[in-house]
């Protein structure tokens, strides 16, 4: 169980969709502090949101952000991409790209804030995906289901010594990296965020956001 009245909490990729519905939640469920962190920063106006510059992929910067928030409670790891082409002919620089960002960038973020989440009894929060068990999303799937894999690997490490780690995974959702598909039938952020709160109050470690992801999780013990 982890509350969000009174906790402090980094948010990354806080400019993004879900990114700024958590940043909106956090204060409307009673936050003390939110670190709201973004390679490019912008003003929130009000006082208790942090702007904090954070490339995931830059280490330098991730020690920066750990020196800059000593306070955090909860660090919620949003910032991803998305590109797109085939495994065998599409960039491989952008394979790289989402390597870097969705799965060695949330590493980096937890191992860099992981004394401070011990310390604090508190909570670490990976964002995947639907498409970390369904590959059809080819170099983005790896990249979720590497993420996947990593989230499974810190609760071990990290709740033997009292850290909640909960692992969020969701279908297609209305936010800027999904941008020209058709709205109808995705999740809001809204939704997924209000989720995501609740689980962490309810010391849930892993929450499947919507009926498309729930099934397709179901399935993972039919494969073969």
């Amino acid at each position: 169980m982890t509350d969000i009245d009174g906790a402090t909490i980094l948010i990354t990729g806080a400019n993004g969709g879900l990114g700024a519905e958590f940043v909106t939640q956090a204060l409307a469920r009673g936050a003390r502090r939110v670190y709201a962190a973004a390679r490019t920063p912008r003003e929130w106006g009000d006082a208790r949101v942090v702007p904090l510059s954070l490339d995931v992929t830059d280490r330098d910067a991730i020690a920066q952000a750990a020196d800059a928030a000593p306070d955090v409670d909860i660090v919620i790891n949003n910032a991803g991409i998305l590109r797109r082409g085939d495994l065998l002919t599409g960039d491989l620089a952008d394979i790289e790209a989402m390597w870097e960002t969705n799965t060695l960038g949330p590493l980096l973020v937890a191992r860099a804030f992981a004394p401070r989440l011990v310390a604090a009894s508190g909570a670490l929060v990976n964002i995947g995906s639907v498409l970390s068990w369904y590959a059809a999303g080819k170099g983005y799937s790896m990249s979720k289901a590497a993420l996947w894999s990593q989230t499974e690997g810190l609760r071990l490490e990290l709740a033997p010594q009292g850290v909640h780690v909960m692992g969020v995974y969701l279908a297609y959702t209305d936010t800027p990296m999904n941008a020209g598909m058709d709205p109808a039938g995705m999740n809001t952020p809204a939704d997924v965020v209000a989720q995501v709160y609740d689980g962490l109050v309810a010391g849930a470690g892993e929450l499947l956001a919507d009926d498309t992801t729930r099934a397709v999780r179901s399935r993972l013990s039919q494969v073969g």
